[in-house]
């Protein structure tokens, strides 16, 4: 207990020094809080590890502990890897273990793993309704909310707003052939005091995160994806071929040989340390590059990505909500942990202070939220309309539906395949996958 204290003591105390302003209404949330349950347990909770994420879920197990002090939270560290961190559950799951009561869930996972997860209807109640609700339907499964919605994301294209006018480039590339052109340009001029710079990095490691930034690449390119909502198998688009293979003739030239191991912290590491012109990432990395701490502060701003040869802009949906296992021994406890993590409040606090999208409208029209994040205000449309990775059509193959996607779009990027070639044989798999 002792121990406990201390912890909590200590991580309460970071809060009141980092954020004062965001916890001035403590006291009024500490009130608002629902135990659902006055027994003494534990609840293991999954903790992401990206960027700031851990902090902010250190804050909130402080908060909600303080208001529920028979309920002790227990950090479970998560893998960085989306693709990793799904293995993991699904393992718990096999083995209906009670080593996890409460995890985030991507968005592309609520049909996969809706048969292990609590209906949290009756813990969330009228609330529900503030959420977004395509987000909210896409959680709900055969009637039952298998996840709250937590946070939601699409991808942005950062830019170095000093090096475009210092290059003579009056707006951000509307164009992936507009952004080749000025990432080499401003590489080229970089180089001469930074070996080290780079005109593009991005998320090109075998992985989930693959699959978002190909779905980008593709839906900009030919307005198809990976499976349309009717079942068809859309990979071999001769426009999309194109875009595939002019991603491939990016590593090395505007973007590192070793992109093609990158997940989102390698790129947001290279970006922040002020070694890259242009980066795709989620809106989490706003926040971070223009920390006291960062040499990019100030210097750069976030746009839609470019257009492919669709005549459009694409940002992969993302997003996480917040399930709980059934096999849980404390599902009351874990449902309040949740329903917490989630709420109004805690969603306000976590966009100021992390740059995290809130699932509630409403908190994109609030002053104090706009003002930490203006990208929020601007680029309101891409969050709301993002395009949706085939999870629904797919179901529970979804998984391995984007294995197959983006381990054929990474053969490409190493050079072990042509476009035509990987997509001609991805077609094939996923025939052969999805007849099953």
């Amino acid at each position: 207990m002792i121990k406990r204290l201390s912890i909590l003591l200590i991580v309460a105390a970071m809060i009141v020094a980092v954020l004062p302003a965001v916890n001035a209404q403590d006291d009024d949330m500490m009130m608002s809080i629902d135990c659902f349950t006055e027994e003494e347990v534990s609840v293991r909770v999954g903790f992401d590890t990206v960027g700031t994420q851990r902090t902010l879920m250190e804050e909130a197990a402080a908060s909600f502990m303080e208001a529920c002090p028979n309920i002790e939270i227990v950090p479970v560290d998560l893998p960085e890897s989306a693709t990793d961190r799904l293995g993991l559950y699904l393992q718990f799951f096999e083995a209906q273990s009670s080593d996890i009561d409460v995890i985030p869930m991507d968005v592309i996972w609520p049909g996969i793993l809706a048969e292990h997860l609590v209906d949290l209807s009756p813990y969330v109640g009228d609330a529900i309704d503030s959420h977004f609700p395509a987000i909210v339907e896409n959680n709900t499964i055969d009637g039952s909310l298998v996840g709250i919605p937590w946070y939601t994301d699409a991808g942005l294209l950062y830019y170095r707003t000093d090096l475009l006018e210092k290059y003579g480039y009056d707006a951000p590339p509307a164009t992936w052939t507009e952004l080749e052109e000025m990432a080499a340009t401003i590489q080229e001029g970089e180089r001469a005091e930074n070996e080290e710079f780079w005109g593009f990095v991005w998320q090109g490691n075998a992985y989930e995160g693959l699959t978002c930034d190909a779905l980008e690449w593709q839906y900009s390119s030919s307005d198809t994806t990976v499976v349309s909502p009717d079942g068809e198998i859309q990979v071999t688009d001769p426009a999309w071929i194109s875009m595939l293979d002019m991603a491939a003739g990016w590593v090395g030239t505007i973007s590192p040989e070793g992109v093609t191991t990158y997940q989102e912290e390698d790129a947001r590491n290279v970006w922040q340390s002020g070694n890259a012109a242009f980066m795709r990432n989620w809106p989490y990395a706003f926040s971070l590059g223009n920390a006291e701490d960062s040499p990019i502060a100030g210097l750069f701003d976030a746009t839609v990505l470019p257009q492919g040869d669709a005549g459009q802009s694409a940002a992969t949906l993302g997003g996480w909500q917040l399930a709980v296992s059934q096999y849980s021994e404390s599902v009351d406890a874990a449902a309040a942990v949740a329903v917490y993590f989630a709420s109004e409040s805690e969603q306000k606090r976590r966009a100021i202070a992390g740059a995290y999208n809130p699932t509630i409208g409403d908190l994109y029209q609030d002053e104090e939220v706009l003002e930490a994040v203006p990208i929020f205000g601007s680029l309101f449309d891409v969050f709301t309309s993002a395009v949706a990775r085939p999870s629904t059509v797919t179901a529970t193959q979804y998984n391995e539906v984007s294995t197959l996607y983006f381990n054929a779009v990474h053969s490409v990027l190493t050079g072990e395949n042509d476009a035509e070639t990987a997509m001609t044989l991805l077609e094939l798999d996923l025939q052969d996958l999805l007849s099953e």
